[in-house]
């Protein structure tokens, strides 16, 4: 299993990038794109012809469960890359200052990686929880006065995973506070409160249900009593009881005394979930599209906010298309066109003559992008961005955008200090039709 943040330890162009001192303040309606291509998926939707997805719920399913059936394969040398990726001499902490040798140190032992994968126990999350790459809540950065590091780009984050997913456990720190688990798509640390285990028995009802995806997010769930369990998030996918004429009876958990679990039966309304997965139609694009699209943008799901990968993986999860977390990984999902080796007008031919809209992405090194057409000749494209490269002399800095946008791959090139080598469409290595 390759990891969310081995693959990002480079330098940033224009996508999930920023600078802690240099950032340039613009206000977006200076920014020429996002003024002229509407920002919202129903005007491309009304352009184009989008027909369904051939996806099936069982193979979705399949991997989503998969950490409750199989023990992942990961080494115990492939765990442990964050140890060889962040050095002491290299991280610098929440002061701005080098973090001390010792803190690295006690890290590691803390880690109790000598009990890796001893556990194996299956067990869920009661929350939306980040996971990092060591177990501390404490940020190292790179060095905070280059552009391109710093606030947000806090190493620590690998990635996050939604509340009641399956997680499988290999192992407790040392001082308890921390289990490294397993998810279906990544592996790291969380927080012990934020899991619970639970038995065979219940994990095998768990997957033998129906399933209902939630279509909305940051909506409050409560148990049977009107107690607060969670925020739905779109992606999530829950066991289905009952089903009524507005609603569905779904089960959920939370946590009891003696941190045992506690089964309960949750009421969602049907204009927040659907049984079973969605038809890719227009109405429905625009629906989820559109509501993962008012995420702002966080680096590894912090804030629990979404960056480019997670992005269009929460997109594609209530159709059932599986795609992987981080933005390499899903740049070779499905049929791959090399786009290296090509200038810039025969990149836009080839992605207008074989890329179909909603479903072919654009791949850069770092950044992930979703192709949606082309308008007044210039190919558009859904992301979730950071910011805009600059360069005024060999001062690098970013015009912070910070959200999901449609854009050209020419995004800010009106700017003054617009930094044309980091342009989009001169970085894209590869694109990929994800489906039919």
């Amino acid at each position: 299993m390759k990891y969310l943040f081995s693959l990002f330890i480079v330098l940033f162009f224009v996508s999930c990038s920023a600078t802690r001192y240099d950032l340039v303040d613009v206000d977006k309606d200076d920014i020429s794109d996002l003024q002229k291509f509407p920002q919202n998926s129903l005007a491309y939707l009304k352009k184009y012809k989008v027909d369904g997805l051939q996806t099936s719920a069982k193979d979705y399913e399949k991997r989503y469960f998969s950490v409750w059936n199989e023990i992942p394969k990961d080494t115990k040398d492939e765990a442990m890359w964050p140890f060889e990726s962040f050095k002491y001499g290299e991280m610098y902490g929440e002061n701005l200052k080098l973090i001390d040798e010792s803190i690295f140190k006690d890290i590691k032992n803390n880690s109790n990686f000598d009990k890796y994968k001893t556990l194996n126990k299956n067990a869920i999350t009661l929350r939306h929880t980040d996971i990092r790459a060591f177990p501390t809540s404490k940020p190292m950065f790179k060095k905070p006065s280059i552009a391109g590091e710093g606030f947000p780009f806090d190493y620590m984050q690998n990635s996050t995973v939604s509340a009641n997913k399956p997680i499988m456990i290999s192992h407790y720190s040392k001082d308890k506070i921390w289990a490294f688990i397993f998810t279906s798509f990544t592996s790291g640390w969380v927080k012990t409160k934020d899991i619970i285990t639970i038995d065979k028995k219940y994990t095998n009802m768990w997957q033998k249900a129906k399933q209902v995806f939630i279509t909305k997010d940051n909506i409050p769930l409560y148990d049977e009593n009107g107690e607060f369990l969670f925020e739905s998030r779109v992606g999530m996918m829950l066991a289905l009881i009952r089903e009524y004429k507005g609603s569905y009876r779904v089960l959920t958990v939370s946590s009891y005394k003696n941190h045992q679990p506690n089964y309960h039966t949750t009421k969602l309304s049907k204009d927040i979930s659907v049984k079973g997965i969605m038809k890719y139609s227009k109405n429905n694009i625009q629906k989820i599209f559109d509501e993962v699209s008012k995420s702002k943008y966080g680096w590894g799901g912090m804030y629990g906010e979404r960056d480019c990968s997670s992005t269009l993986r929460d997109m594609y999860a209530p159709f059932g298309l599986w795609l992987p977390r981080n933005s390499y990984q899903q740049s070779v999902v499905g049929k791959v066109i090399s786009l290296e080796n090509l200038d810039d007008k025969q990149k836009l031919e080839l992605i207008k003559k074989e890329a179909k809209p909603f479903k072919t992405l654009l791949y850069k090194q770092g950044h992930i992008l979703l192709y949606i057409g082309v308008v007044d000749n210039e190919v558009i494209a859904l992301h979730n961005v950071w910011g805009i490269k600059t360069k005024q002399n060999s001062l690098e800095g970013r015009i912070v955008i910070g959200k999901t946008v449609y854009s050209s791959l020419r995004l800010g090139a009106e700017q003054k200090y617009y930094d044309k080598e980091a342009e989009i469409l001169g970085s894209l290595k590869s694109m990929n039709i994800i489906a039919n």
